[in-house]
């Protein structure tokens, strides 16, 4: 079991920006109505940062089903193919998209979202382990799917934890997209600790983000290269957050110029930068750079997470122990995930 709804009983798990919250407890009746209704099934899952959203994922992944993350604009072209490759027996899909597939009977509906019952049978056993189903960068157009155990995400969401130090006081605000591995990874590591999130479907260039921000007393955020440069142009370092203590960065290398910029304004405000690397394949993360060293090692994509190591290889095969010399960095670690998935039928081996 990746969380334990049930220990944070009536705290609240999640506040969205209009107001509307829900509690670890409502969690985990969600999950325990969803079990009872689908079993161990596969769900297409239209996803978007919204509490239907956020409640679904959590639920079914507690529950023992399992998702295929998917953006819920994503191409029609491509999500009918995916829908074809994969024949999931049901899908879960926000209202204001749900006429796209007025063929399936809807069979359960809640916080604006409905869960329909396709028309395709029972395919054969998914594998014991298997939890989730994401796609990766290199599969834009492709049914190529990563595939991820319950290990590989307590894994991972257990050394995020640690070197982050994230507690039941944190309260993140969401600037990612749950289908990405990094936004997911966000909300898996704070479901885990009890934590409040603050979700929002506003972008950092807008003013309603900040005000939700702040008002709630946001304590942190995560980005990728792009929204630490829009941070730049919105004069970020003049902004009043008191409550900001953390803020990450991942998918993509910094330039060298902002990584000391942002690093610079955290050691002077008292808050922590934290530079990380990792990969779908690795369910998120597998390195960072502490806070205390964002200054010295600007540029380094820093150490292994808790639990994880890395070799670099040489042509050979020998492990390189030389400075100054060319080799392929191998990752090793629990959260390296089950490998790939082309179609149905590889949903059944480990």
């Amino acid at each position: 079991m990746v969380w334990d709804f049930e220990k944070f009983g009536d705290s609240v798990a999640v506040l969205d920006d209009a107001g509307n919250r829900i509690t670890y407890k409502d969690l985990a009746c969600l999950s325990d109505e969803l079990g009872q209704l689908c079993g161990r099934a596969l769900v297409f899952f239209f996803s978007e940062n919204s509490i239907g959203s956020l409640a679904g994922y959590a639920a079914m992944v507690y529950a023992g089903m399992v998702p295929i993350m998917a953006d819920a604009v994503m191409d029609h072209k491509m999500a009918a193919r995916l829908l074809e490759t994969y024949l999931p027996e049901y899908i879960w899909v926000p209202d204001r998209i749900r006429e796209r597939f007025a063929q399936w009977k809807a069979v359960f509906h809640k916080y604006g979202f409905q869960l329909l019952r396709t028309g395709y049978s029972q395919q054969g056993q998914m594998y014991k382990e298997l939890a989730l189903l994401l796609t990766t960068s290199g599969s834009t157009g492709s049914p190529k799917l990563v595939r991820q155990s319950y290990e590989n995400i307590i894994s991972n969401t257990q050394s995020i934890v640690e070197y982050l130090g994230i507690s039941a006081l944190e309260r993140p605000v969401t600037t990612l997209p749950m289908n990405y591995t990094y936004g997911l990874s966000i909300i898996n590591t704070h479901l885990y600790t009890g934590a409040y999130i603050l979700l929002t479907d506003k972008s950092m260039m807008q003013k309603e983000f900040w005000n939700f921000a702040k008002e709630q007393g946001a304590t942190s955020f995560g980005g990728v290269p792009y929204h630490y440069e829009m941070l730049k142009k919105l004069r970020f370092f003049e902004m009043d957050l008191p409550d900001l203590r953390t803020m990450t960065q991942a998918g993509g290398k910094l330039s060298r110029g902002l990584h000391i910029e942002f690093a610079e304004y955290a050691q002077k405000s008292g808050k922590k930068f934290v530079v990380m690397y990792g990969q779908t394949e690795a369910t998120a993360r597998m390195a960072y750079l502490p806070a205390d060293m964002a200054l010295k090692k600007a540029g380094s994509i820093g150490i292994a997470v808790p639990g994880g190591r890395f070799e670099l290889v040489g042509a050979d095969g020998s492990v390189v122990t030389k400075e100054d010399t060319v080799g392929e960095l191998v990752y090793y670690g629990a959260n390296v995930t089950l490998g790939y998935a082309q179609c149905r039928k590889d949903l059944g081996g480990g």
